[in-house]
């Protein structure tokens, strides 16, 4: 199969090169409008870049006039506002799409692109990794064992750092990541989902530009959640043992660890997606759901019911 990429500089966009070569395919074109791109000699040299989007395009409709080295597939890793953008113009090139997360950052785009599948007979899937972390599995089929109608009670902390550069990139525009919570927290959200079912009500009780939190009532659960880029909001033991990054999922009191594990997890989602079982649209669907309602809800005031961690960074 032949595939091509569009955003090569970012952080996620080695995690789709090596899932392309160990699947056994070829890269052959890459677009990005930067040109820090050196990365891309470790998996494929002879793959031919673009900083023009025009020219990009120009090139996949030359490749697929030719037939014999048509693009089977478009990688998408560019910002998240440009996602929706990058599929249609994959699906125009008569390939399928992949898409890292956010697929898309509104409800509505979702409809849309489902409606472009069924003009095109093209698939547009997104990369739902966490789906095949070994103890999210687990974790799922422990669930789904027990009796429904039970309401679980789940914390998730995350905390990752960033410097000064995060919120001067496109990643501190809300507009264009759809802030902290989409931005960071949107795989942990359809993780839950998945797991626990739909959200039924949200609530926010803290939305900053570094940091949110709130309650999420899913079907099977509710979820007192906190997102934070912030180094100061790390918790004591983190701090403690230099560690840049926290993140913490507990159920009923119960830490649920799945701090190793992510090697392969791309890798993992493109064997599924090349064997026709990989996530798509409707998969998606939830997490998109609960990131644009957490982007638009009004502030509510602290109850009982809210992040153990949230008094402590209020009252810094």
């Amino acid at each position: 199969m032949y595939f091509a990429l569009i955003g090569a500089a970012g952080y996620v966009a080695p995690r789709h090169m090596k899932a392309i070569k160990e699947t056994g395919n070829e890269l052959i074109a890459i677009l990005d409008k930067n040109d820090s791109v050196g990365v891309i000699d470790q998996y494929f040299p002879n793959a031919d870049f673009f900083s023009e989007s025009e020219r990009f395009d120009r090139h996949l409709d030359k490749l697929r006039r030719k037939n014999k080295t048509k693009v089977d597939y478009v990688s998408i890793c560019s910002p998240n506002f440009l996602h929706d953008a990058h599929i249609r113009l994959a699906v125009r090139n008569n390939a399928h799409a992949i898409c890292e997360k956010p697929i898309v950052l509104n409800p509505w785009n979702i409809d849309a692109l489902m409606e472009l599948e069924k003009e095109t007979g093209k698939s547009i899937f997104t990369i739902l990794q966490l789906r095949h972390h070994p103890s999210v599995i687990k974790l799922k089929e422990r669930i789904s064992k027990k009796s429904t109608g039970k309401k679980y009670d789940i914390d998730l902390t995350y905390i990752t750092s960033r410097g000064s550069w995060y919120f001067f990139s496109w990643k501190g525009d809300d507009s264009k990541s759809g802030g902290i919570g989409t931005n960071i927290g949107i795989h942990f959200f359809d993780m839950l989902s998945w797991i626990f079912g739909a959200v039924q009500t949200s609530k926010v009780h803290l939305s900053q530009k570094d940091k949110a939190a709130g309650l999420l009532e899913l079907e099977n659960a509710r979820v007192r959640w906190l997102l934070s880029v912030d180094a100061d909001d790390l918790p004591p033991q983190a701090k403690e043992k230099g560690m840049r990054t926290f993140r913490s999922i507990t159920l009923e009191n119960e830490e649920i660890e799945f701090s190793e594990g992510f090697t392969d997890l791309h890798t993992i989602s493109y064997k599924e997606i090349l064997n026709n079982k990989g996530y798509g649209l409707k998969d998606a669907r939830n997490s998109v759901v609960i990131a644009y309602k957490i982007r638009n809800e009004k502030i509510f005031p602290l109850t009982n019911d809210y992040h153990p961690l949230l008094k402590n960074i209020l009252t810094k």
